[in-house]
């Protein structure tokens, strides 16, 4: 049990060498993974890891060591190992005294995967396939994916800091390939969050499955997208990825720290229009970048980053919060005990303004509605990024028309941010794992429905 791990006497040999602070932190994970392509079941796997990562800090030295022996012994020795790489010129002694953290827990988990047969969630993902292949004639392939993760960590640090929690999650996703005339289309649909298979009672697997199949079927019959400046909507169906990718990253203190940011040293200036106001809240029951701790034993947070159009903060993990003499928000994340944690977002949104989204789109005689966002680039540095729409319609006369195809959105986060000048009231959320410095992190994105009155449109007509 990594509860058993003597965390005083391993953070003492870690500071033995002198440092100005040394963190244990343990985790034990296991997880399913099922994969079903093209009517066979791929793979379905359980997985379990168990190990332990040490840091120290020491004037301005870090060293990170892990290891899945959990023996004292091994413990011991790379704690001696980890504080004689932190290069302190002085030998600190203190005693270490260890308090748990208490809060109100963020799970909400109604049904704990760990107890559901391999066989039943095998049939689940199958039972999805097959509804996919009976949508049309025109599904020319189909992938389904489940992957469920239960992870209990625990985090001690030489401040005193004892902190535990239970992390799970739950993924399920199809991916359908849809061909007709010559013409190929995928169709993609996600579903996941800090949730177990009660996940599955709102939106059953066959429902994820319906809705890929008939996406890719859909644009089959869409038409070349246009290409130029032109009025676009984004859709509260569209989840906030761009505002993630695009204004998100640059909001994360690491990166706004070594000029990384085109929001590095501004805050207090207005960086986006007054109807914008952007959070990240690790505290939202049941959402996939939420937990209760983050992997530095700081509880999860509510974080006002741009409030009104104004720059109000960035996100913060211990190293940052201390370097610009703040607390941390809690957002110290690391994708296991082998990796050091970092900046990381949780779960990222703009809030709903007051405009309805019908109004919006009847005030909008002509453009582009984008529903789904695809996968895209972004330079944090300039802010400019170009993201593919999976899902994108024609506006004629205020309403939605034909579909089209191979359309992307290029801009220029900030800019985009300011032109903004219609915020639904509504509210959507899309689902992703985040990569940053070779890690990946669950999180999640949310956003209104929002208009930009002029964006630059790539397209094929």
């Amino acid at each position: 049990m990594i509860t058993d791990i003597p965390c005083d006497k391993i953070i003492q040999a870690a500071m033995r060498y002198g440092a100005d602070f040394a963190e244990i932190f343990a985790e034990r994970t296991s997880a399913t993974w099922i994969a079903c392509d093209d009517r066979r079941l791929e793979q379905a796997a359980s997985f379990y890891d168990v190990g332990v990562g040490i840091r120290v800090i020491a004037e301005g030295h870090t060293a990170y060591g892990s290891t899945n022996n959990l023996s004292r012994r091994s413990l011991l020795a790379l704690a001696k190992e980890i504080g004689k790489a932190a290069r302190a010129k002085h030998a600190r002694s203190a005693p270490i005294r260890l308090q748990e953290r208490r809060t109100n827990s963020v799970a909400t988990v109604k049904q704990h995967p760990f107890g559901i047969p391999l066989k039943k969630k095998c049939e689940m993902a199958l039972r999805a396939e097959e509804v996919a292949w009976r949508i049309g004639k025109q599904v020319r392939q189909v992938k389904i994916t489940y992957r469920d993760v239960v992870r209990r960590m625990l985090v001690a640090s030489s401040d005193g800091v004892y902190a535990t929690d239970e992390q799970v999650g739950t993924n399920f996703s199809a991916h359908v390939v849809a061909g007709s005339d010559g013409v190929l289309q995928t169709g993609y649909e996600p579903l996941g969050g800090a949730l177990g298979l009660e996940i599955f009672d709102h939106t059953p697997p066959e429902e994820v499955a319906d809705r890929a199949a008939r996406r890719a079927i859909r644009m089959l019959s869409a038409c070349p997208a246009p290409a130029g400046t032109m009025a676009v909507i984004l859709g509260s169906e569209a989840g906030g990825t761009m505002i993630h990718e695009s204004v998100g990253h640059g909001l994360e203190a690491d990166l706004a720290e070594d000029g990384l940011s085109i929001y590095s040293d501004r805050l207090g200036e207005k960086v986006a229009s007054e109807l914008i106001t952007v959070v990240d809240d690790a505290t939202l029951s049941g959402k996939r970048g939420s937990f209760t701790f983050d992997d530095e034993g700081t509880p999860a947070q509510r974080t006002v980053l741009i409030e009104n159009g104004v720059l109000q903060s960035y996100l913060h993990n211990r190293l940052t919060s201390k370097n610009y003499k703040k607390s941390s928000t809690g957002n110290g994340r690391r994708q296991s005990y082998e990796h050091p944690p970092i900046v990381r977002m949780t779960n990222t949104l703009i809030l709903p303004g007051k405009h309805n989204p019908t109004s919006i789109l009847s005030q909008t005689p002509k453009g582009l509605f984008v529903k789904r966002v695809g996968g895209g680039q972004v330079n944090t540095v300039n802010g400019d990024f170009v993201f593919e729409v999976q899902e994108g319609y024609r506006i004629e006369n205020g309403r939605i028309g034909e579909p089209v195809r191979g359309a992307t959105l290029i801009g220029n986060g900030p800019q985009i941010l300011a032109a903004i000048d219609r915020v639904g009231n509504d509210l959507g959320f899309s689902i992703g794992t985040c990569g940053k410095e070779g890690q990946e992190a669950p999180v999640s994105c949310g956003q209104p429905t929002i208009r930009i009155p002029e964006m630059v449109i790539g397209g094929t007509a």
